[in-house]
């Protein structure tokens, strides 16, 4: 499947490459072409290693950031969340707190996945798409919304793996209530921030960015818990968008491809 989806990803329209005069400034910034060499990419591609595991948002936003620097060939490791193979040796070796993504380039090691995204970008900043906008503005909207993104990561993770993280003896319906209201206020957050964009925007304006690299896989992980899109259009049209993105549907999750069926654990909120 991992294959599959290279092979898809090899034959996708590249932002950074296909670029023309009405190239956006951020996320799809041509490279010049006389700049860039496929084969030293491939060659820089080889030295980044990868621990992940299909369908986890953190390790979704680093693919995600790998295909949008054009850096194809990487060498991966899938891991089983369920077999613990994120607390073996060979990764505790890289990341002692026993978590993934765990990346490495060279012999630079970066374990948080944002700090992952970020290294890459500026590591990688002539190569690809661009991610971060040149303007002040535009980058302080960007870097809001990507550390922001950690509240709804939160409180998502709060309702959907309620049963997974508290033990059945401490569970409490009024806590499980509280997180479903809380999760509900910050839905409705971030379906106001779309609300004042202009409709087919990302999350931080006309161009694919960083912000949606880093945010989007939680985005795609609501829909796929049953988040109603009757009630959070914005959040439904922004999913439909992004997921049609080459980058994104080059690392789709191959769990998702195997399963695509939805489940229905928020669907009433």
């Amino acid at each position: 499947q991992r294959a599959q989806l290279c092979a898809r990803s090899a034959h996708a329209p590249r932002d950074g490459l296909s670029g023309g005069a009405d190239s956006p400034s951020c996320g799809s910034s041509p490279v010049p072409l006389g700049s860039f060499r496929p084969d030293r990419a491939v060659k820089m591609a080889e030295d980044i290693l990868l621990y992940w595991t299909s369908g986890s948002p953190p390790c979704w936003r680093v693919m995600i950031a790998l295909e949008e620097k054009n850096l194809h060939g990487y060498k991966s490791k899938l891991l089983s969340f369920e077999k613990q193979e994120h607390k073996g040796p060979e990764v505790l070796a890289l990341n002692p707190r026993g978590q993934i993504p765990t990346f490495k380039h060279g012999d630079i090691v970066v374990n948080e996945s944002i700090a992952a995204c970020m290294y890459l970008e500026s590591r990688f900043k002539s190569q690809g798409s661009q991610l971060m906008p040149d303007s002040v503005t535009e980058q302080a909207l960007v870097l809001q919304r990507m550390f922001e993104c950690s509240s709804l990561q939160q409180k998502m993770y709060d309702v959907v793996f309620y049963e997974w993280f508290v033990p059945e003896g401490e569970r409490h319906e009024s806590a499980q209530k509280r997180n479903k209201e809380a999760l509900t206020t910050e839905l409705k957050l971030w379906e106001s921030y779309l609300q004042k964009l202009d409709k087919g925007s990302y999350l931080a304006g006309k161009s694919f960015s960083m912000a949606d690299v880093v945010c989007f896989p939680y985005v795609a992980f609501l829909i796929w818990f049953g988040l109603n899109t009757e009630r959070y259009p914005r959040l439904g049209e922004y999913y439909e968008l992004v997921k049609e993105h080459p980058s994104v549907k080059a690392s789709w999750p191959p769990n998702r491809l195997e399963n695509p069926q939805n489940k229905d654990t928020i669907k009433d909120l």
